[in-house]
């Protein structure tokens, strides 16, 4: 990310919860207007008018049906939360029908996968650059959206976002709606019984390479040996073991243009060997990112590389200890965090009623003034623009926008990026199956850059 797009968000972190939101007025709807005073009595009443006048003077307004799949980002997972939403928007626009689908992490792209063959895509997705621009935006399956970003669009949306939001030539497959940091998580009681919290800068929520490996190895002499594990049964979470392996000696993932993998770096390579080596550290091929959380969340791990806010306001109710987050290591002490970006995109369906319909749903959700601040704190994450402090006294999102400001580079829309996930995981399942950690490498490098290039 360059330095200036890091720091848009950093003032942007610090504005929004430092200075008090100005608070936003409802729309009141006009009243209508009461019925008229009847007409003087004349000696003949005056004729009605033929039906079919009638039909012409007030026409009937016509009725879009439009569908809306979304993944599980925060609230608009629930379809409680969805409900108001849309009856929001509903008020707002009587004219359009919403039937929403909710999508999960384990077999949502295979959902969204099957009706694209059936010709029967949504109309509407909520999900990532990483979906919507690199993967279906790249196919030829997504709605050019640029007249949606106009000239104050542009001006009020960070730069970073808006430029995951489009395809290396310049076509927007993304209108966005929230963003997030990635982190990780520890399990602050056990690491003190380990006395393992000096290794650890509590107050900036980062620590070194060297620290962690001493850290991880102090929980492990204490009797916790599941301290850790590089889950890989599939791609989900995977932001969280890229972002591992990527960190702990400032490899990169792909080049700075995003049209090349550069993840068999000296670099990832001298990570991954760590890891492997590693007491408490396990390359665990049956589970995936949301095993992992649930395994932390009971005690069995006692540290996620798989989390953000929305996982431990997920988990309030089964967590029975201290959630300390915790950025990345690094040998650099400059963490770069992977970073989440939800928006909608638009299948093109071939129906221009229903692609209109789609844009104004996504207008209203996105830049409505009464309602972006309710469909962004529905995400459990921050606005891509500025919209004041939508989170006053909330203590635990207060505490997550420490890790805003250590967003790194959003690489995940170079092309490739369906196949460059799966080759992932297996890579990882190779090297805990004993595999040579550079043979390995080079192959999911070789994988990731022929689909690149296609």
């Amino acid at each position: 990310m360059k330095k200036r797009k890091l720091l848009a968000m950093a003032l942007s972190c610090i504005m929004a919860f430092s200075v008090v939101a100005c608070g936003n007025s409802g729309n009141s709807q006009d009243a209508a207007p009461a019925d008229a005073e009847p007409a003087a009595e004349t000696t003949a009443p005056a004729e009605e008018p033929a039906a079919e006048d009638a039909a012409t003077e007030t026409p009937a307004a016509e009725s879009t049906d439009i569908t809306l799949w979304t993944y599980p980002i925060g609230g608009w997972g629930d379809s409680a939360v969805v409900d108001g939403l849309i009856a929001n928007f509903n008020a707002a626009h009587p004219e359009i029908n919403v039937t929403v689908e909710y999508l999960d992490y384990t077999n949502g792209d295979d959902q969204v996968n099957t009706a694209i063959e059936g010709n029967q895509a949504p109309d509407v997705i909520l999900e990532g650059p990483e979906r919507l621009v690199a993967n279906w935006g790249a196919r030829g399956l997504m709605v050019d959206l640029g007249d949606l970003w106009t000239d104050d669009a542009k001006a009020a949306i960070y730069d970073s976002v808006e430029s995951a939001c489009q395809s290396n030539d310049g076509v927007f497959y993304e209108y966005p709606l929230c963003m997030t940091a990635h982190t990780m998580a520890i399990n602050r009681d056990v690491f003190e019984a380990a006395d393992a919290l000096q290794y650890l800068d509590e107050e900036n929520r980062t620590w070194t390479t060297d620290n962690f490996v001493k850290a991880v190895q102090a929980v492990y002499d204490s009797g916790q040996t599941n301290v850790g594990a590089v889950y890989c049964s599939g791609q989900g979470g995977d932001q969280g073991t890229r972002a591992l392996v990527n960190n702990l000696y400032s490899g990169t993932f792909t080049n700075p243009e995003h049209t090349e993998y550069t993840a068999n770096s000296e670099e990832n390579i001298k990570a991954l060997e760590l890891l492997k080596g590693m007491d408490g550290i396990n390359f665990d091929a049956s589970i995936a990112g949301g095993d992992e959380i649930n395994l932390f969340c009971n005690g069995t791990l006692a540290m996620a590389f798989c989390w953000n806010v929305s996982q431990e306001k997920n988990n309030l109710e089964t967590i029975s200890f201290d959630v300390l987050p915790m950025a990345f290591p690094t040998d650099s002490g400059d963490p770069e965090l992977c970073g989440g970006i939800w928006g909608f995109g638009i299948f093109n369906n071939g129906d221009d009623a229903k692609i209109a319909a789609a844009k104004t749903f996504i207008d209203f959700m996105t830049n409505d003034q009464a309602q972006v601040t309710e469909s962004v704190k529905a995400s459990n994450y921050w606005p891509v623009k500025d919209l004041g402090n939508i989170y006053e006294e909330d203590e635990l999102m207060t505490e997550y926008a420490t890790f805003i400001p250590y967003m790194g580079d959003y690489y995940q829309v170079v092309g490739g990026w369906a196949e460059a996930r799966t080759a992932w995981w297996n890579m990882l399942q190779q090297i805990g199956t004993g595999a040579d950690v550079s043979t390995a490498v080079e192959e999911f490098v070789t994988t990731a850059n022929a689909a690149a290039a296609q």
